[in-house]
This record gives structure tokens, C-alpha cells and sequence, in this order.
């Protein structure tokens, strides 16, 4: 199962609004097959794998970290094709919450005698589904806050917009998550002040930018920033509240999409109905204290950085020492100098 986990994060963020799926077949202790969601979504994980078994599939194992699928849609259920594989046994890591799905490729499996278990990885599994799970239980996408703070416990220095906190290291795993994320949410405040380009810059890597959103109540984006002059490259929404004007016309001839909304929830919603299963908050502290407030954050990547900035820093919304109660910490990494924390929210059910 952790080999069909491994499979389905190689896709991760690549498969539309389907969730990347691994699977792995099995025949008397030999892998014989192996399918991971295809780019785009199409086709599924498990007719892959049961395609490169072939006949050796017939009497096997599948390790399967969703629940099979049990509708029709451009493509047969995959517990279907299961079940004409001739597959013995079939594990799965996690159920569908999908109400198309919901138990029904269990029941479909089960009928046609093939035994089957539930709940292997489950914990390691929801966590690499989490955008999906997320957005088919909460409608909303999975939000993962990324904060740099420094030894002295600020995010920058007022006044000088952007500062190194971090090194190469730390700067190279926020392109990462930026990479497997569908959107990334700045505001403006931040947009003004750093000029952020907010894109994936590590070779090979270059086309998983995210959508790139910019909270934005006034339209107050300038036209020479590189997030308006990049808006035909890689898409950028400014979230506004109704009414708005600003610079909303000439942005909007800019390529960059006005968004009238100022509730977070209702943001959410909206980005989740358009396929967005993860976003990236990398505001500064009032844009994180909102997400925050509002109980919309799912996981917390904290950056530590070993110099002090001052007096004249801006504070930082919370520490390592102070991160809200309700998240368990998940792992450190060390990043050169620099010490990563990664925070979750507990998983329910």
C-alpha cells in the first residue's frame, strides 16, 4: 500500500478534478502491475495496472489507496473492471466520500466474491488525498498556510517589503508545495509590498504554477505588478468586494479575473465548484490570522529561519511554540539552516 501511496503522489495536483489514485498488483509476493491516475484524470489507476498484469491479474491482490469507482462516466466503474480482471482480493486505504461512489464499490466487489479490506494506510493515505477528500466533504479546497519566521519571531521588516528569512533550501520546498498545489492566495498588502510573481521556478517544474489569487477588496493591484503582467502566462483572480472599481478595468484587459466576494467561505465554495482541491495561503499575518479565525485551515508549513530582523519587524501571527492548539504536529525537517514544522489538523473518520 505505501508503494501505491508513493504511485499516486507522482500525479499529485496533474489530474484534474479526479484525485490521483495508486495501485499496485500483487501475485504470489511479486508486483505484476502498477496504475496511477493519468495526467488530466483519464484513464484510472486501476485499469492501468490491471492492463500492464494481464493475465497474471487473474487470482492477485490490488492494493488500492481509494475506494474503486462504481459510476459510469467516460470510462467504465473500476470495480467493474475489477471484477472481469478476476481479481482474488482487493485492499483499500480509504473509502470514497463521494455519494456516486460511497460504499457501492465495495458492495460491487464484495458481491462478485472477491475478499476485500479496507483501512490499510488510512492516516498516510487521507493525507495524500487530502485536497480531494477535502473538497468532497467540506466543499471547499484543502488550505495549507506556509509561513518564514525568524528567530526573533517576525515575517518581514515594515517598510522594505520582502527580506530573506530563509535559505535555498527552505526557498526550493516552498516551489515544491507551490508545484503540488492548484492555487496559491496572497493579499494584496503582500502583492503591493513584495511584488511576488507567486510561480513555480525550479527546472522541469516550471509549468505547475498555480491559479494565483489576490485578496483585493479595492481593486488595488498595480498594473506594473508582475502578478497583472504575467495574468495571460498563468491565471491570476482578484478578489474583490462588489462594487469595486479601482483598477478593475484595466486589469481586467490585462487578463487578470475580478472576483466580487468578501467572505472567505464563500471564496472557498466558489474555487472548490471551478476543481480547486488545495491552495497554498502565503498572506501576510492578517490574510493568515483570517483563514485562521474563520477555521478554513487544514495544515501549517512553518518556516524558522536563524537570523533576527529587529524591532522594526512585522510580528508574526504565531510561532512553533505558539501554533493553535487544535493542530498536531506532524514532522521537523531541517533545511540547511533553516528548520521546517509541519502542523495538521486532525483527520475525522
Amino acid at each position: 500500500m505505501r508503494e501505491a501511496i508513493a504511485l499516486s503522489l507522482t500525479h499529485l495536483g496533474l489530474t484534474s478534478t479526479n484525485p490521483s489514485v495508486g495501485c499496485v498488483i500483487v501475485r504470489d509476493g511479486v508486483v505484476v502491475g502498477r496504475g496511477v491516475t493519468a495526467l488530466g484524470g483519464r484513464p484510472h489507476a486501476e485499469p492501468q495496472a490491471i492492463a500492464e498484469a494481464g493475465e497474471l491479474a487473474r487470482g492477485a491482490t490490488a492494493y488500492v489507496t481509494l475506494e474503486p469507482c462504481s459510476h459510469y462516466g467516460r470510462t467504465p466503474p473500476c470495480a467493474n473492471t475489477i471484477v472481469a480482471a478476476g481479481l482474488a482480493r482487493v485492499v483499500i486505504a480509504v473509502a470514497d466520500p463521494d455519494e456516486r461512489v460511497s460504499g457501492r464499490g465495495l458492495k460491487i466487489l464484495a458481491d462478485a466474491g472477491i475478499e476485500v479490506t479496507i483501512g490499510v494506510c488510512h492516516a498516510e493515505a487521507r493525507r495524500a488525498l487530502a485536497g480531494y477528500l477535502t473538497r468532497q466533504t467540506k466543499n471547499r479546497p484543502h488550505v495549507t498556510v506556509k509561513m518564514a519566521v525568524s528567530k526573533d519571531r517576525m515575517i518581514g521588516l515594515a517598510g522594505r517589503g520582502q527580506i530573506a528569512i530563509t535559505g535555498s533550501s527552505a526557498r526550493e520546498a516552498v516551489h515544491r508545495l507551490r508545484a503540488a498545489s492548484d492555487a496559491i492566495l496572497v493579499g494584496v498588502g503582500t502583492a503591493i509590498a513584495d511584488d511576488p510573481e507567486l510561480t513555480v521556478r525550479l527546472p522541469g517544474l516550471e509549468d505547475r504554477s498555480p491559479i494565483r489569487i489576490v485578496l483585493d477588496r479595492r481593486l488595488e493591484l498595480p498594473l506594473t505588478s508582475k502578478l497583472a503582467r504575467t495574468a495571460r502566462e498563468v491565471p491570476v483572480i482578484a478578489v474583490s468586494q462588489a462594487g469595486a472599481t479601482g483598477n478593475g478595468s484595466l486589469l481586467e484587459s490585462m487578463g487578470v479575473e475580478i472576483l466580487e466576494t468578501d467572505n472567505l467561505s464563500q471564496l472557498l465554495k466558489i474555487l472548490a465548484e471551478r476543481g480547486v482541491s488545495t491552495l497554498m495561503v502565503e498572506g501576510g499575518a492578517r490574510v493568515v490570522s483570517s483563514f485562521l479565525a474563520a477555521k478554513l485551515v487544514d495544515a501549517i508549513h512553518l518556516y524558522t529561519g536563524p537570523g533576527e530582523i529587529g524591532s522594526s519587524g512585522i510580528p508574526a501571527p504565531f510561532t512553533a511554540r505558539t501554533v493553535p492548539h487544535d493542530f498536531v504536529h506532524l514532522r521537523s525537517e531541517t533545511l540547511d539552516r533553516d528548520r521546517l514544522d509541519i502542523y495538521e489538523l486532525p483527520f475525522i473518520g
